[in-house]
This record gives C-alpha cells, structure tokens and sequence, in this order.
C-alpha cells in the first residue's frame, strides 16, 4: 500500500510534509517521529508491516526530508518542532495518537505527555529517554552538520558503513540505509535529506544534554514502550534500569548486537510494537 504524500502550513507559513498510509477510521492512528536528521522515509517497513491495519502518518520535521527550510537554524529548535507536531497534527485530522518516536521524535513525545497529554493514547520511545550520553550526541553531530557531496551512491555507502553503529544491516540493505539518508541532487551529487543547520540545536560548548526526567515522570498513564539497542552510546543500560523503576508497566524490547538506533525492521522490535499498539485497538 502506498502512502500519500501530505502537505500542510506550519503557524508561521513552513510547509511541512508527511507520508500518509490510509487505515480504518476507528482504530487509533500511528503517528511517526523521526531522529533528529531522519525523516518519514525511516518508518516505512514499520508502516509495510503494519499496513491496512490502522492509518499510519510519518512526518518530515521543518528543514529534513520534504518539508521547507528555515531562514534561521533557530526555527529547528525544539519548542518549534513540538508546535509543529501538533499543527500537523490539527491539519490532519489527528486527534488522538499512538506515537512511535526514534531519538529526537522520542523526545518530543515526551514532550506532549507534558504539555498536550491529551492527544497521547500511547507512546513508543525508540533508544530514547530522560538520560542521554553526551558522547552518543557528540558522534551524532559530526554527521549531521557536514554536507560531503557524495560523487556517487556507493560513495554515501562507503561512509555510512564508516562511521554508523552497528544496526543489523545486511549488505543487500546498505544501499537503501544510504537512499533514506542522502538524495542525488541537481548537481549530480549526493547530498543529506536534512539542512546540517540542525546541528546548532544540539547541547555543545560542554553544556551537556538536557535533563528530559520531568517529561518522562509527565507522560500519562499510557501504554509505553522502550526499543533499546544495547550498544546504544545515547541511552545507557543504567538509564534504562531507571526508566523501568520509575515506570514498571513499560514495555521493553531490548536488541543485543544494535546501537543507535534500531531501524525498527528488527523482527523483535516489530513483534514489540504490534503488542503495542494492540492495547490501542
């Protein structure tokens, strides 16, 4: 099933975009959120495997995928993307959701249990949480504030395989891993889905990632779940033993041998969120 491509205004006139696969009109939609230089494209198998079965819309945050491009890098910070989040939410006709967030998305629906509760029925954190290790961030950063300009496709696969964690990826599957991240531009070349503007947004100067524990104590009584990949340099195994003391009802789907973050094709992340997702019928 394919998805249809959405457009819709921001409050101050960005056009964002977003992947929308149709699904039956009563069961609780899923909405996608993307890591912080990802995009919609990132959720496409989890939309494949779940197809039909509920309407599923993955969103382009302002400055990645299809969505515009700021004047300002400020217009990407945080505050901005959850306003985004909810008028895209109001344009789409999505009131209440369950929520699959990977890394920066997960924060952002943390964000929501706290300031839009309401709009939650569940929420599904992608090797996320209240705790985030600096050096992960500081790894993330070096990718996604460079441009290289890949002169061919195997060139961006070259460079991926260098420097990704390890992700479970088959050979055959790197060249898709490196279609999801860059695009063949005008010039000929390849070039990131994101403005690397983003990466003005991350903690730097020593200031450490923020606490984001108030959020995670905030988010309603919902169902949760944690995907965690063991190796994660962002989410460490003693934040995950906190997030589970602190919400013991919390799912958690733990996948040995991946870092960050799971692409969520894994056949264990898939069954974790179907168990989800089934509490939101």
């Amino acid at each position: 099933m394919a998805p249809r491509q959405r457009f819709v205004s921001a409050r101050d006139g960005l056009r964002l975009a977003a992947r929308d696969w149709a699904g039956p009109a009563d069961a609780t939609p899923l909405l996608c959120l993307s890591g912080i230089s990802r995009s919609g494209l990132d959720f496409i198998h989890v939309a494949e495997h779940f197809a039909g079965t509920r309407r599923i819309v993955a969103l382009d945050y302002a400055g990645h995928g299809e969505s515009g491009r700021a004047a300002a890098p400020g217009r990407y910070a945080p505050q901005m993307a959850i306003g985004d989040v909810l008028d895209a939410m109001a344009a789409l006709g999505l009131h209440r959701v369950a929520l699959l967030g990977t890394s920066f998305g997960g924060i952002l629906g943390m964000a929501l249990g706290t300031v839009r509760p309401g709009v939650l029925a569940g929420l599904a954190l992608n090797d996320t949480g209240p705790s985030l290790q600096q050096g992960g961030l500081d790894s993330i950063g070096e990718i996604i504030g460079r441009d290289p300009g890949f002169a061919t496709r195997d060139e961006a696969v070259a460079f991926l395989k260098a420097r990704l964690p390890p992700l479970g990826i088959t050979e055959a599957g790197w060249p898709e891993v490196a279609e999801r991240t860059y695009q063949h531009g005008r010039d000929g070349r390849w070039h990131p889905r994101w403005d690397i503007r983003i990466v003005d947004i991350l903690p730097k100067n020593g200031a450490g990632a923020p606490d984001l524990w108030p959020f995670f104590r905030a988010i309603p009584e919902i169902p949760t779940l944690l995907v965690w990949g063991q190796e994660s340099t962002v989410l460490a195994a003693r934040t995950v033993q906190d997030m589970r003391a602190a919400r013991p009802e919390m799912a958690l789907c733990s996948l040995p041998g991946i870092g960050h973050a799971p692409g969520l094709g894994e056949p264990a992340a898939l069954e974790a969120i179907g168990r989800w997702l089934a509490q939101m019928p």
